[in-house]
């Protein structure tokens, strides 16, 4: 095999072990052999090769985690994966080409991941190292923190690997790199045992409603009536006594009214849901949070997405306005650019952020929400964490999208949400995966797709900081940067190569 197809090959194996370990597949300990591979491929090389190099294993990792963006662009998710893959690469060309990389790597990697959660469009973090990790022995090291701890612990423990492999070549380098990474795993463990998580001020039992139906559908008029529909079925599958019930997002998606002439009889309108969702909170003598989602009313150009709670009298005594949009799919980033390759495909109408807290003040408790997309990004649970919230709420809608990639890594995302905050998460999804997950991270109860189902739970209200909540990301921005910098230090790099 040619030299340059060696490498490429080499490049995609790692790139897919780091897949493998993200959901759906959720291999977990294929994340760290990923990072020990890409580790020798930048072994002295100039930066040049270095970004190449790193660029096709980052788009070998991302692009079946992010497959189902096909669906909402195609333009749009080959240019998310060209982006996210040159952070990457501008982040191996920032590290030392010796083994002083290996420090560099661990700060260069956890600075990436953070810049792709953040820009642009406002981030996309799909298919994130953390996520991989959700559901192995290291995702308690989030109560201290956050995400970016458990990266560059993912990295520390695949340099580590590849240190080791250096066999009858180690020197004292490598056999520091192997010592370093066993005593990060272990002080990280010791520190996540340590870590405050909150603590229990009472309980209420919750109610999930899934109303059921097929994945890949698009929204149309006749579509939300049917949808409208399901949930109220579903609904009656709700054992009382309950203290809140949960639906999905934008499950309540109202036809504008008519302007002349009659109302259709296949569609459902803003007046009748309210009305049937005000008899049903009162049926259940219990705090209904429903997921809107129309027009807006005086911006033609807008869309909202919202939930609301409303107590059993009936009364909305709170609301809450999605802050965060699915670029491309509820928004669209250079519109004038895309919609000339992807024409009707897209959103006509762009989604009208909210600005407000991500909490609902309500009888049984203050509740904090996330609406969908927004639970992969932790400085929104944060924020409820931080305003008080005492349990976590995601209504989300993944029933337009193809497969169930997003969903299982939405699940992943939660797991990591309800660690870092300390509180239990409550995910309601139309067709599923709706999810009870508790304070540690662990999914108690979960449906299947497509399914119509009600989970039924007793959840601990919670309160008080974590680590991870309390100090947010900037700690382990600091750290990353100062390895990075170690790593390009004259000093180091001197005695890391003599």
């Amino acid at each position: 095999m040619a030299p340059r197809l060696r490498i490429a090959a080499v490049a995609l194996t790692a790139g897919l072990l780091l897949a493998a370990s993200i959901p759906p597949w959720g291999w977990w300990p294929a994340a760290f052999p990923g990072i020990a591979i890409l580790d020798r491929l930048l072994a002295d090389q100039p930066p040049g090769r270095r970004f190449v190099r790193t660029l096709l294993v980052t788009v070998a990792w991302l692009a079946p985690g992010t497959l189902w963006m096909w669906d909402l662009t195609p333009p749009g998710w080959l240019i998310v994966l060209l982006i996210q893959g040159a952070f990457f690469g501008l982040a191996a060309m920032a590290i030392p080409a010796g083994r002083g990389r290996r420090v560099g790597l661990v700060g260069a990697v956890t600075l990436a991941e953070f810049v792709r959660w953040s820009v642009p469009f406002g981030g996309v973090p799909l298919a994130t190292l953390p996520m991989g990790q959700a559901g192995g022995p290291l995702a308690p090291v989030v109560r201290v923190g956050g995400p970016l701890l458990l990266v560059a612990l993912v990295v520390v423990i695949g340099v580590g690997l590849s240190a080791l492999a250096d066999g009858r070549r180690a020197d004292n380098g490598s056999v520091i790199a192997v010592a370093g990474a066993m005593g990060a795993v272990v002080l990280c463990g010791v520190l996540a045992a340590l870590a405050p998580s909150g603590h229990v001020v009472g309980e209420i039992d919750v109610a999930l409603v899934q109303g059921g139906g097929p994945q890949r559908t698009r929204a149309t008029p006749t579509g939300a009536a049917i949808v409208f529909a399901n949930q109220l079925e579903a609904a009656a599958l709700v054992e009382t006594p309950v203290d809140l019930v949960l639906w999905p997002e934008n499950v309540v998606n109202p036809s504008p009214e008519p302007t002349t002439g009659g109302r259709f009889p296949d569609r459902i309108y803003a007046d009748d849901a309210t009305a049937a969702l005000e008899a049903e909170a009162g049926r259940l003598d219990a705090v209904l949070v429903p997921g809107w989602f129309h027009r807006h009313p005086t911006i033609p150009t807008a869309n909202l997405n919202y939930s609301t709670a409303i107590e059993p009298d009936g009364t909305v005594v709170d609301a809450y306005d999605k802050v965060l949009r699915v670029p491309f799919g509820e928004f669209v980033p250079l519109r004038g650019l895309v919609e000339a390759v992807a024409g009707g495909d897209l959103p006509a109408r762009d989604l009208l952020p909210g600005t407000g807290s991500a909490v609902l003040e309500t009888s049984v408790g203050r509740l904090g929400v996330s609406i969908s997309w927004e639970v992969f990004f932790e400085h929104r649970t944060r924020d409820a964490a931080r305003n008080g919230a005492q349990v976590l709420l995601n209504p989300t809608n993944g029933a337009s999208y193809w497969l169930t990639v997003l969903q299982s890594q939405q699940v992943a995302s939660s797991r990591l949400r309800a660690l870092e905050t300390g509180r239990w998460l409550l995910q309601a999804a139309p067709t599923g995966f709706s999810a009870v997950i508790d304070a540690q991270g662990r999914v108690l109860v979960r449906t299947g797709v497509s399914e119509q189902a009600v989970l039924h739970a007793t959840v601990e209200l919670r309160e008080g900081d974590t680590w991870a909540t309390r100090f947010g990301p900037w700690p382990m921005l600091a750290l990353a940067l100062g390895l990075l910098i170690a790593a390009r230090s004259p000093t180091r790099r001197e005695s890391t190569t003599a």
